[in-house]
């Protein structure tokens, strides 16, 4: 190593790029130590950034992307990295002009050349939808297909639909289909997502419920075959093992649809013993970049996505456990006073807005510190155990449930035992290294008890397979 240059951009690379280590929180450290040492580095700010987005943190990654070409605005790296953390934060037009500048500095770039022509086309599309955009216009998937004369195939082996309802059979027949890598019918699929959606859409967006015990998991991310484990240790969903899957079902992982359409079988199957909340995941943003459209239109059409989209939109967005306990996705809110009330009332039947409390539920992260600050995703806040203490106060609750971050071993316990956050995707996206974990509540007063869990072997099919090449983990 003393052979390469510490100010060369390939001793950063060598030394602590997150490629290498695989600890992300790590590199992040120590680039943030040789920032201290060196807070004039392009190169410490670009790689930090790369560190950042692997974490997505999208909001710091931009900022350092920023701070990098503030310092030397010809550093090339800076732009895409800067380029990427506006993708993420669906800011098209904004990373749209920095890959215009790094096709025009290196014309013969064809990585850059592509991620130019693919977020361009991002852009257009963009504008198109919004062209024709209407409330008169719209129409739903449902209204178009025609399903009692959409035929199933005599060559078709796999599972159907009993009289056009979910039984368990047909959910381990399903279960078997997808771990031998085998498709669902599209009729069947079409089946359950309108069920699905009709069972949703009368639903609040809290759910109030009261019972004896069950079982809270979070992030699956289209780890289909961890998801099984899930069941194979915890036992199946039925209605004296109830669950609760705490969003973010897909993207990400390469089996995303295998994911949901299980998760949303035993939501038919067993409507008042299984439950799911959204999570920030079931947004057409972030379905276009991590890989859930890609996947539905290699898989099926991209009707069957449209539909899928309207069904997320009807995915409840909390819900509170014997009055005591409250589970969201994201977190607490950006200022004090929301109430349980407040989030009865949500209009949530659409993509979710860039503040207020439906964006907080799905986006907030807890911090360490009192008070709000900045997210480092770069959309809603981070907020401290003052934060979290008033809230339970006022809504007179015990302590809330979140997801929404990799956790090494599974769950984290903060905010003096108010804030846990449950993390079910183990070796995140192949390799996190990190554990899965479940949650089970039980007893008068609902002390959780945590499980934790390995990854298990899955086909070779790497994550993000089906992502948008501009969010492909080989980025500059």
């Amino acid at each position: 190593f003393e052979l390469i240059s510490p100010d060369s951009d390939m001793f950063t690379d060598y030394i602590v790029h997150p490629y290498f280590l695989l600890d992300y929180e790590n590199a992040i450290k120590y680039y943030t130590e040789a920032l201290e040492l060196n807070p004039s580095s392009a190169i410490y700010f670009s790689n930090r950034s790369l560190a950042y987005l692997r974490t997505e943190c999208y909001g710091y990654a931009l900022a350092d992307a920023t701070k990098c070409l503030e310092i030397d605005q010809n550093y090339i790296k800076g732009y895409y990295r800067r380029a990427t953390s506006n993708m993420a934060l669906g800011k098209f037009k904004a990373a749209l002009k920095d890959y215009e500048t790094v096709v025009r500095v290196r014309p013969n770039d064809k990585d850059a050349k592509m991620k130019y022509q693919e977020c361009n086309k991002i852009v257009k599309q963009k504008a198109f939808e919004r062209a024709i955009a209407s409330d008169e216009m719209k129409r739903s998937v449902v209204d178009s297909l025609d399903i009692e004369n959409m035929m199933i195939e005599d060559q078709y082996t796999g599972p159907k639909l009993e009289e056009g309802k979910v039984t368990m059979r047909f959910m381990k027949e399903m279960m078997e289909c997808f771990k031998d890598q085998k498709k669902l019918h599209r009729k069947c699929a079409y089946q359950i997502l309108i069920q699905v959606k009709e069972l949703l859409s009368k639903l609040p967006s809290l759910i109030e419920i009261t019972l004896k015990e069950i079982t809270i998991c979070g992030d699956t991310h289209g780890q289909f075959y961890d998801l099984i484990n899930i069941f194979e240790l915890n036992g199946l969903p039925s209605e004296t093992n109830p669950y609760l899957f705490n969003g973010d079902f897909v993207d990400r992982g390469s089996f995303s649809l295998e994911v949901i359409l299980t998760l949303f079988g035993f939501k038919l199957l067993l409507p008042d013993s299984f439950y799911l909340l959204r999570g920030n995941h079931e947004t057409d943003n972030m379905n276009q970049m991590y890989g859930f459209e890609g996947e539905v239109k290699a898989k099926y059409t991209a009707q069957m996505f449209t539909l899928f989209s309207e069904v997320f939109q009807w995915l409840p967005l909390a819900q509170c456990i014997n009055g005591k306990v409250l589970v969201m996705h994201g977190g607490l809110f950006s200022e004090d006073g929301v109430t349980l009330d407040d989030l009865r009332k949500i209009d949530r039947n659409r993509q979710p807005p860039d503040s207020g409390p439906m964006c907080d539920l799905l986006w907030s992260d807890p911090q360490p510190q009192n008070g709000r600050c900045v997210s480092k995703r770069g959309v809603s806040c981070q907020f401290g155990p003052d934060v979290t203490e008033r809230f339970l106060d006022q809504n007179n609750l015990d302590y809330i449930v979140r997801s929404h971050e990799v956790k090494a071993e599974g769950y984290e316990v903060t905010h003096s035992g108010k804030c846990i956050t449950v993390f079910s995707a183990p070796n995140y996206c192949d390799q996190m290294c990190n554990k899965g974990a479940y949650i089970h509540l039980s007893g008068s007063d609902l002390k959780p008890q945590f499980h934790q869990f390995t990854a298990v072997p899955h086909p070779n099919v790497k994550p993000m397979a089906y992502a948008n090449s501009l969010m492909q983990m080989g980025m500059m």
